[in-house]
């Protein structure tokens, strides 16, 4: 009975030590502090979500959550290094640990969720898929494609999506397959297929990148959900809270009135959710491991979720798309952020 416990107790202890290396090995935030740089894997090259400029600076709705993140750390929004990534590379670079968070049109699925060790830390933008077609063909409806060769990404929800859709509608199509996206680009934009088939979004972007973008039209169907937003690493639930909230953070503060430019003044505020999530009251900061004015380094570094839409994808932008479902709750949409309290 003895010998029983001894064993008993030997394993419990290899447990603790086992959980004390894994949580040394996972601490994920004293790396990017050590580091004094976020490594932030994005796309590579998808105007309004992440696109290099001439001089390569980066911007976009996902380039900024990873602004933010780094803001919360470094109190400094410019300190994050982007690395480009194809959607086959992506999930590779964030399991490795070659990136830190992987913000990039990436779609929340139940797979990517738990067979492929992956935590994302919210919807950033509602999206869905969609298909665009030259005029000239003069297709009104997804319904008549029967037969189309259609240009695609490979190693991406859209490619599944689109087999569904062909099934499920009884039609055929030929699949042009390319890994980068400027490789899709190029060969829709030559006239090797009838159909390029993406987020509805990343077609409004790419249409732009086309050489007679007006000769083009998105179809009105949508033929999938896409829950696009940022992900992290299993293994490190701080680092995964800290992302989580930085998210909601930003959603909050679009909630509450706090904006880049009325920030200093709302310190003053007397409204206690205003004061809570600027860190005049409270502790929440700490409770996760950053400083407690982590709101107001974030509101300063890029603004709040719904000036970050409107900078990026807005309809004062190229993109011209509406806030649709991603507005807050409060105006229709369902942006929706549980309360700092």
């Amino acid at each position: 009975m003895k010998l029983i416990l001894k064993v008993v107790l030997a394993g419990a202890a290899g447990l603790f030590v086992s959980a004390g290396l894994a949580s040394a090995q996972s601490d994920t935030l004293t790396t990017v502090k050590n580091r004094g740089m976020l490594n932030c894997g994005v796309g590579t090259g998808t105007p309004g979500f992440s696109n290099p400029d001439d001089k390569g600076n980066w911007t976009g709705l996902d380039v900024d959550f990873c602004r933010a993140v780094a803001a919360v750390i470094f109190n400094d929004a410019a300190k994050v290094s982007y690395k480009p990534l194809t959607a086959k590379e992506r999930f590779t670079a964030l399991q490795s640990g070659e990136v830190d968070v992987l913000s990039r049109t990436t779609t929340w699925t139940m797979s990517r969720d738990s067979a492929m060790g992956l935590s994302f830390v919210g919807i950033m933008y509602v999206d869905g898929q969609g298909l665009m077609v030259p005029k000239k063909l003069g297709i009104k409806s997804a319904k008549e494609l029967n037969g189309a060769s259609v240009c695609v990404a490979t190693g991406t929800t859209t490619e599944l999506n689109l087999a569904d859709y062909f099934r499920t509608s009884g039609m055929t199509y030929k699949p042009v397959v390319f890994e980068k996206v400027d490789e899709v680009n190029a060969a829709y934009d030559a006239g090797r297929c009838d159909v390029y088939t993406t987020d509805q979004s990343s077609l409004y972007a790419q249409r732009l990148r086309l050489r007679n973008p007006d000769d083009h039209m998105v179809l009105p169907e949508i033929i999938s959900k896409e829950p696009l937003g940022p992900a992290v690493r299993q293994g490190d639930f701080q680092w995964f809270t800290i992302n989580k909230w930085v998210y909601f953070a930003l959603l909050d503060a679009e909630e509450l009135g706090v904006t880049s430019k009325n920030v200093d003044e709302m310190l003053k505020s007397t409204n206690p959710e205003v004061r809570r999530l600027l860190g005049v009251e409270g502790e929440f900061g700490k409770g996760i491991g950053v400083d407690n004015d982590w709101v107001v380094r974030i509101i300063k570094g890029v603004g709040n979720y719904g000036e970050i839409y409107e900078r990026n994808v807005g309809p004062n932008t190229a993109l011209k798309i509406a806030r649709g479902l991603n507005n807050l709750w409060t105006k229709g949409g369902i942006q929706y952020a549980p309360p700092i309290r």
